[in-house]
């Protein structure tokens, strides 16, 4: 900035001329008038001496920030509460929040100078105390010194007076004095004998200093004075010294981290208030509950809400971790193998794909051709290393095909050239995206005859799946997984996509990573497939999965070979956990076995109680279905599976098959084989056992076949979708279809004294007979429903009569039958439903 003359300085800093230049001269800054210019060394040189000035006259602390600073912040949200008659209303809710910081080196000084102070006080309250004390003391040793000296003067006073008085007398021998029976003693040896006792108390009273203990009293109604004792009053740093408990001055609002499942005393204590203040708002908003009834998430934040605290929703692991995580891991960052997972629609040939590329035959081994679980491979590659998830593509295996994107870095997208884009694979798409994972597209099965691979980008496009051809960011691959046919083209498209994401992990420390799948198996315990994210996971470590946990006994690879150590993306079978974890929970390799027990158990008590909310719930809400709903049905089942992803598939599948006729009730799923107690359960909750490539033991067929309970084996997930179809079709109510079996013109009309109007009329259409059910119809519009009364053939009574034949009706409680008019026979026939 150029220079700038004194009276321009003055006029921006707004002040008068004859200020700034009395500030400029005590600064030492020498200026001769108004028109002097200032440099802006001279600038920084009297802003120097005004933030010293200034300090000085605030107590000497130049410069120093506000002693007391308050922030105010006001925060505004909407809480819906369900009102009368199902209609729910909005509340605005403003939060208004008051801080006030103090600076803490000026708490400090005035805390010290109150302690001083107080110290000082208490000092001198001592002082006075040991003073008084003191006196008191001297007091009292004055008072019995002149009590002994007036009562010894009294005592040789007497004995002086005894003296006088009592004639001189021959002295007596001993055997004289003894022989006088009942003779006491002279007064003036018992007062002798007094005051030598009182001396010998007085001598034996000194202390070894030479002094004399003083007494208040001799006797027992004596009262000893007690010692003041001081107390004395700390004052912490930031205190206030006049008492140590303040009322708040206004209210104390917490953060309360609210899991999915809370019980009301716990939600309470959270909030430092009574349960059953929280009963009652939650009463207000509608909800009846018990102070020892578990509420979801949803409930308890618009409860904490209420009560004017911040609910803040957390997951169950966001609680418990902080046990058992230890500090990050540092070290340095090494490239890692991709995560590939191959999604797609069912027979579309992922699985063939990798088959190919792992020169194995992993379709031999999948039921029907399909596959059912997750498998995950690692290959070594000419390119590089790759590691390979392959989902299935049955709609049942959408939680499955989710937790592969999770898990993954790329998502190949098989596309059948011959099929076309399918409803798995949308569902894959929204997976990829939902994960925001790249896509790369493979159209396999080029090799076959009647391909449109014009047609599948157009389809694919709708998706917002464009290839690079035509402009947009996915890589499209042709491929055949038969001949091999643009497989390396396909291994190079990933790993340049692989080099483009630039992954890296870090080798060293703790391993963590994610549950693929799990299962239980005879001779073995619990297995399960887990993949590395980062860190190493070596044999005989303790890990944490879920709800489970347990040190490693074994590891393999996906070739079943015994391995020691997996790094980050690297899948391994791992042995030795306390139960199956649930697929796609988290694990993580802990230290301390006692620490991983207590959140194992803590997770596991926090899932019984999950469960426990949900039973309350469902029970309740099947209730109210049986009171306004009594003809609904339900398909009770019971899944045991081999591996935990195809109960979980099954489980879904059934559930929504469900329909308003006809509901499906999965009682309970598992792994393993079926058991005695899986048969017990079934035959008293009377349901279905499905065995999903899993048997019965021994002890369960003995007691299925006392029971009679019903057992299906499956190894393809189609065959069990369809035979609950069936059994759920068994129970929907037949459907009443109406047939046309006849139609007869109404010609003239006789009466009849008997039977009222005769119809005479002819029969156009079909037949009619006499146990049908009829309809008037009169211009073509139904005017009466009924039955018939009467049918005769001239004179004769007959119980049919054929097309083009001549007959008398008679319509039962209708006379109203006019010429012209039309009498529609019918049947109506049950025809069993289906589940679509």
């Amino acid at each position: 900035m150029a220079e700038v003359t004194v009276s321009q300085f003055a006029d921006v800093l707004k002040v008068p001329v004859e200020t700034l230049l009395s500030q400029l001269e005590n600064a030492g800054i020498k200026v001769t008038g108004s028109e002097d210019k200032i440099s802006e060394d001279a600038k920084l040189l009297l802003l120097t001496y005004l933030r010293k000035s200034h300090g000085e006259n605030d107590g000497g602390r130049a410069g120093a920030a506000p002693e007391k600073i308050t922030l105010k912040r006001k925060s505004q949200s909407e809480i819906k509460l369900s009102g009368s008659q199902g209609r729910s209303r909005t509340v605005n809710v403003e939060i208004r929040k008051k801080r006030t910081y103090v600076q803490r080196d000026v708490l400090e000084a005035d805390a010290i100078k109150k302690q001083e102070a107080l110290d000082k006080e208490i000092r001198e309250k001592e002082n006075t105390e040991i003073e008084k004390k003191k006196n008191d003391e001297l007091e009292i040793k004055k008072e019995e010194l002149e009590q002994k000296k007036k009562i010894a003067a009294a005592e040789k006073q007497k004995i002086e007076d005894l003296d006088k008085s009592k004639p001189k007398q021959p002295l007596k021998t001993e055997k004289e004095e003894k022989s006088k029976d009942g003779q006491k003693e002279s007064p003036s040896k018992k007062d002798l004998k007094q005051k030598k006792q009182s001396r010998k108390k007085l001598k034996s009273s000194e202390t070894r200093y030479g002094r004399k203990e003083l007494h208040v009293a001799d006797h027992k109604s004596g009262r000893r004075k007690r010692k003041t004792v001081v107390r004395r009053r700390r004052i912490s740093v930031g205190s206030d010294a006049q008492h140590g408990f303040e009322k708040p001055t206004e209210p104390v609002i917490h953060e309360v981290y609210i899991p999915s499942n809370i019980a009301i005393s716990d939600l309470a204590q959270r909030m430092a208030i009574k349960g059953n203040e929280l009963v009652k708002a939650l009463f207000d908003l509608g909800v009846i509950v018990t102070i020892n009834q578990i509420i979801d998430q949803d409930t308890a934040i618009l409860a904490v809400e209420e009560l004017g605290h911040v609910a803040k929703a957390t997951q169950d692991e966001d609680i418990d971790i902080s046990f058992i995580s230890d500090d990050e891991v540092e070290g340095e960052l090494k490239s890692r193998p991709p995560i590939v997972t191959m999604m797609g629609h069912v027979d579309h040939g992922k699985t063939s794909m990798l088959d190919y590329i792992r020169k194995t035959k992993i379709t031999d081994r999948e039921a029907g051709g399909i596959t059912q679980h997750i498998g995950a491979y690692n290959v070594e590659t000419d390119k590089g290393a790759i590691t390979f998830l392959d989902t299935p593509g049955h709609a049942a295996f959408t939680a499955m095909r989710a937790r592969g994107s999770q898990a993954t870095d790329i998502v190949v997208l098989v596309v059948a050239a011959d099929d076309g884009v399918k409803p798995q694979t949308t569902e894959a798409i929204n997976h990829a995206r939902d994960a925001d994972v790249p896509i790369l597209v493979a159209i396999n099965k080029i090799d076959k005859e009647n391909t449109d691979i014009e047609r599948i980008k157009n389809d694919l496009s709708s998706h917002e799946i464009i290839s690079e051809e035509w402009g947009g960011e996915h890589l499209f691959v042709n491929v055949s997984a038969k001949t091999g046919e643009g497989i390396d083209a396909l291994l190079d498209a990933i790993l340049l996509q692989a080099e483009v994401m630039d992954l890296k992990a870090i080798y060293d420390g703790s391993a963590k990573g994610i549950v693929i799948e799990s299962s239980l198996e005879k001779g073995r315990g619990s297995v399960a497939t887990l993949l590395v994210q980062s860190g190493s996971l070596n044999h005989g470590d303790m890990i944490i999965a879920g709800k489970e946990f347990g040190r490693i006994r074994n590891m393999f690879n996906e070739s079943q070979n015994v391995i020691k150590v997996a790094g980050p993306s690297i899948p391994v079978v791992v042995l030795g956990l306390s139960n199956s974890p649930i697929s796609g929970d988290d694990f993580l390799v802990v230290k301390d076995e006692r620490r991983a027990r207590e959140v194992a158990e803590i997770r596991q008590s926090k899932s019984r109680e999950s469960n426990l909310a949900e039973r309350k719930i469902a029970n309740t809400e099947e209730a109210f279905t049986q009171m306004t709903q009594d003809d609904e049905k339900f398909v009770p089942i019971l899944i045991k599976s081999d591996v935990h992803g195809s109960a979980e598939a099954l489980k879904d599948a059934l559930v929504n098959l469900s329909t308003d006729e006809v509901i499906v009730k999965v009682i309970s799923s598992g792994i393993g084989g079926i058991t005695e107690s899986d048969v017990v359960l079934a035959n008293a909750s009377k349901s279905i056992i499905i065995g999903f490539n899993v048997r019965a033991d021994a002890t369960a067929r003995l007691s299925i076949k006392d029971t009679g309970v019903d057992v299906r084996y499956y190894s393809v997930i189609y065959e069990a979708i369809d035979d609950v179809k069936i059994a759920m079709g068994g129970l929907l109510s037949p459907e009443i279809r109406e047939n046309i079996v006849g139609l007869a013109e109404v010609k003239e009309v006789f009466k009849s004294p008997k039977l009222g109007n005769i119809a005479g009329s002819i029969v156009i259409e079909g037949h009619v007979k006499k146990s049908n059910p009829i309809r008037v119809l009169r211009d073509n519009v139904v005017i009466y429903e009924g039955e018939l009364e009467s049918l005769r053939r001239f004179k004769d009574d007959v119980n049919e009569v054929q097309s083009g034949t001549e007959c008398g009706i008679g319509v039962k409680n209708y006379n109203d039958i006019k010429i012209g008019d039309q009498i529609e026979c019918y049947e109506q026939l049950e025809v069993a439903r289906t589940i679509d």
